[in-house]
C-alpha cells in the first residue's frame, strides 16, 4: 500500500511507514472549540487541519444516539472503510464501556458509528458543505481525508476535546 506521511504541511510519499526517518502519525488531537485537528509524531505535531466540521450540536460530549454531538474524550482509530457514503472514513472506537454504562443508566444506547470522514460522495470534489452537519463525526475536506487516511493507521489514539 502507498502511504503518504505528512511531514510540516507538506506530502512525502513512502511505501511503509517509517521508512528513511519519515514520521508517521502516533497520536490524534481534535480540539472541538478550535476546530482543529492535529497529528502529531513523537510528540511533535507534524500537520494541522483547520475548519473541521462537527455534530449539528457540536457543544458537549456525546451522550445519546441522536443527540448529534461529537464525544469527547480518549479513543482510537478502529478502523478504516474506503466504501464509506463519504469520500474515505476512519471509525474511532466510541462508545467506550463508560460511555456505555452512562447511556445504559437511563435506558437509552450511546449511539455509535463515529468517524473522521470527508464529505458526502454525491458532492463535487472541491465542494465543503457549510457549517456542522453531521450526526456526531469529524468531518473535513476530501482531500484532508485523503492525506489522514495516509498518515494515520489503525490503532491509533485520538483525544477529543471539548
Amino acid at each position: 500500500m502507498r502511504r503518504f506521511v505528512v511531514m510540516l504541511g507538506t506530502a512525502l510519499a513512502s511505501s511503509a511507514p517509517g521508512l528513511a526517518n519519515e514520521p508517521v502519525a502516533d497520536f490524534v488531537l481534535v480540539d472541538k472549540s478550535d476546530r482543529t485537528l492535529t497529528l502529531y509524531a513523537v510528540g511533535q505535531p507534524i500537520r494541522t487541519i483547520t475548519g473541521i466540521q462537527l455534530g449539528d450540536a457540536p457543544v458537549g460530549h456525546k451522550q445519546f444516539e441522536g443527540d448529534e454531538r461529537t464525544p469527547e474524550g480518549r479513543y482510537t482509530i478502529h478502523t478504516r472503510n474506503p466504501r464509506s457514503a463519504y469520500r474515505l472514513s476512519l471509525q474511532i472506537d466510541y462508545p467506550n464501556a463508560t460511555d456505555r454504562a452512562f447511556a445504559e443508566s437511563y435506558g437509552l444506547s450511546p449511539g455509535g458509528d463515529i468517524f473522521i470522514h470527508g464529505q458526502p460522495n454525491r458532492m463535487p470534489v472541491d465542494d465543503r458543505m457549510e457549517g456542522d452537519w453531521t450526526d456526531g463525526c469529524i468531518a473535513v475536506s476530501n482531500a484532508e481525508i485523503t492525506l489522514l487516511w495516509d498518515a494515520i493507521e489503525d490503532g491509533t489514539p485520538i483525544e477529543i476535546r471539548p
